[in-house]
């Protein structure tokens, strides 16, 4: 996904907060092989410091993740294959994931680009699982499956065989959007404003995001240049 189609995915969503018969947004990929699977890492090819200064510091994702995060209405993000990188990012900033078996989520960028995530994505994590696997997942750089672990840490709220999935997505909107609309919105936002006192403010992720997005190393991997400790665990 470029950062262009993630604005205008961003914009239809928040879009659809002035439709009132819209009670639920579905989120979900074309196909079955990926809802996301990640970022455009050629968008990362021409990157320049000069030229691309706010996506840096990642507030242009930043601002994306929130308005989609904010949207009023409950949002389900339908999983069918990888949800990885960015992909799996926007699956956090819904409320529910539903997902197959077969699916996986996961952020591997220290196996590719060398970058980092944004405080509030961080937070989206650490909302959901706990710091030690937080850790393990962006240490090791590995996808989790929806069967293994998704469901039992929270990435995956439900899971539906491939071909049952449209079915049990479908039927969840419809539950919900039986019920009372101003629950679900006070609902949502309450929770939202009640783990958001449990993020960063903004900016205060700046030192570490130009610390990575400015490094050696990002400039190597973005270039397909492997990283300079790539033949394995580096010891004293």
């Amino acid at each position: 996904m470029t950062w262009e189609m993630c604005g205008r995915s961003s914009t239809r969503a928040t879009g659809s907060m002035r439709d009132a018969a819209l009670r639920v947004l579905i989120l979900r990929g074309a196909g079955d092989k990926a809802f996301v699977a990640g970022t455009d890492i050629a968008q990362f090819q021409s990157f320049s410091d000069r030229g691309r200064r706010p996506e840096v510091r990642g507030a242009a994702r930043t601002r994306v993740l929130d308005r989609l995060e904010r949207v009023t209405k409950p949002t389900i993000a339908q999983v069918q294959g990888v949800a990885a990188g960015g992909g799996c990012a926007i699956a956090l900033a819904c409320d529910l994931r539903v997902a197959t078996p077969e699916s996986s989520f996961g952020i591997p960028i220290a196996r590719t680009l060398g970058n980092c995530l944004s405080g509030p994505t961080y937070g989206r994590l650490l909302d959901l699982i706990n710091p030690g696997i937080v850790k393990d997942l962006l240490f090791t750089g590995r996808l989790m499956s929806a069967r293994r672990g998704a469901g039992a840490w929270g990435w995956s709220t439900g899971w539906s065989p491939a071909d049952e999935l449209d079915r049990t997505v479908r039927t969840l909107a419809t539950e919900i959007a039986a019920n009372a609309p101003l629950t679900l919105r006070a609902t949502k936002e309450l929770v939202r404003r009640v783990l958001a006192k449990r993020r960063l403010a903004a900016g205060e992720d700046a030192d570490i995001v130009e610390m990575c997005y400015t490094s050696r190393d990002f400039q190597r991997r973005r270039h397909g240049v492997p990283g300079e400790a790539e033949a394995g665990v580096v010891g004293s």
